[in-house]
C-alpha cells in the first residue's frame, strides 16, 4: 500500500511540475504544428489570404486560372506515440538519471497532447518492444500510462533500436506524431528503419544525455561499467591525453549523430539531464511553427 501511495505521489508531483511547461508548449503552438487532416471533404472554394497553400486544388486552379482550395468540415483527431528506450543505460545520471528526466519530459508532452484532445500511446523498448499500449484519449488514460512507466521493470537491459523500430513500423498503421526518447547509445543500424518510420509519420527524436557522459573529470584511477552489458574497464582519468581523446570522440559522435538525423529529416532535440528542458522544448515548437 505504501508503495502505491508513493507512486501516486510521484505522478501527482509530475502533473504539478509540468503544468507551467504545458501552458508554454500550448502557447508555443503545439496545436497548430500538430494538426489532424480533414477526413470529410466539404467543398471547393476561392483561396483566401491566410489559407494553407497545401490545400490548393491545383487541377481546378489550372482549369479556371484562379486559386481554389479544398475545404474539409472537420479535422481528424491526432494520435501521439512515445517510443521510450528503457534499456540499462537510462539508469545513469549525475544528480538525476536519464530515465527520471525522460519521465518528466514525457509527462509534459502527454499533458500537452491531453490539452489538445489527442490520443496517446506508448512503446517501451530495449532490444525488443517490451510493451505496447495503443493510443487513447483522456486524463485517466494518461495517468495510467504514467503509472505504468514508473512501475514497469524491463526483461532486458540491452538496446536494439533497429529491431524495435522495425517492429513498431508494422504496428502503427495510421499517420501519427511519434516521439522517440533515447540516449541513442546503440550500435545497431537503426537509421534505415527510422527513415522508414519518418516517411509514414511525423517523428521527433529526443536525445537524453548526462554531462558526465560528455566529459570525464580528473579524479585518478576509476572503474567504468557498461550499464547494459556489465563490462568493466579501469581508466586513468588523470591522463590528459586520455581525457582529450575521449572528448574528441564524443564530439565526433555528436556530429555524426546530428548529421545522420538531418539526412533522414528527423527533427532532433538534444536534452541534458542537468538543464531545464522547458526552454529546449519551447524553442522547438516555436521553430516548427515558423
Amino acid at each position: 500500500m505504501s508503495q502505491a501511495k508513493e507512486i501516486l505521489k510521484k505522478i501527482k508531483k509530475l502533473d504539478i511540475k509540468t503544468k507551467q511547461l504545458v501552458d508554454g508548449i500550448i502557447t508555443g503552438n503545439y496545436n497548430s504544428i500538430f494538426k489532424g487532416q480533414g477526413i470529410e471533404f466539404s467543398e471547393i472554394r476561392d483561396y483566401r489570404a491566410g489559407d494553407d497553400i497545401r490545400a490548393i486544388d491545383w487541377k481546378v486552379t489550372a482549369r479556371f486560372n484562379h486559386p481554389y482550395i479544398k475545404e474539409f468540415i472537420e479535422e481528424r483527431d491526432l494520435q501521439v506515440y512515445f517510443i521510450i528506450d528503457i534499456s540499462g543505460s537510462g539508469s545513469f545520471g549525475t544528480n538525476i538519471s536519464k530515465k527520471e528526466k525522460s519521465l518528466e519530459i514525457i509527462a509534459s508532452l502527454m499533458f500537452a497532447a491531453l490539452r489538445n484532445n489527442d490520443g496517446v500511446g506508448i512503446f517501451l523498448i530495449t532490444e525488443n518492444v517490451e510493451k505496447f499500449i495503443p493510443a487513447k484519449k483522456g486524463r485517466k488514460h494518461i495517468l495510467q500510462l504514467l503509472n505504468f512507466l514508473t512501475t514497469f521493470t524491463p526483461n532486458s537491459r540491452k538496446t536494439n533500436l533497429k529491431k524495435s523500430l522495425e517492429e513498431i513500423s508494422k504496428i502503427i498503421k495510421r499517420k501519427s506524431i511519434v516521439f522517440l526518447i533515447s540516449d541513442f547509445i546503440d550500435n545497431s543500424e537503426y537509421l534505415k528503419p527510422l527513415k522508414l518510420l519518418r516517411k509514414r509519420h511525423d517523428v521527433i527524436a529526443l536525445r537524453i544525455v548526462d554531462p558526465r557522459e560528455r566529459e570525464i573529470p580528473d579524479i585518478g584511477m576509476i572503474e567504468l561499467e557498461d550499464e547494459e552489458t556489465g563490462e568493466q574497464i579501469l581508466v586513468d582519468t588523470s591522463n590528459e591525453e586520455f581525457r582529450n581523446s575521449y572528448l574528441r570522440l564524443i564530439y565526433e559522435n555528436d556530429s555524426k549523430f546530428l548529421s545522420s538525423m538531418m539526412k533522414i529529416k528527423v527533427d532532433t532535440i538534444p536534452l541534458l539531464t542537468e538543464e531545464d528542458y522547458s526552454t529546449s522544448l519551447k524553442k522547438f515548437f516555436k521553430r516548427r511553427n515558423r
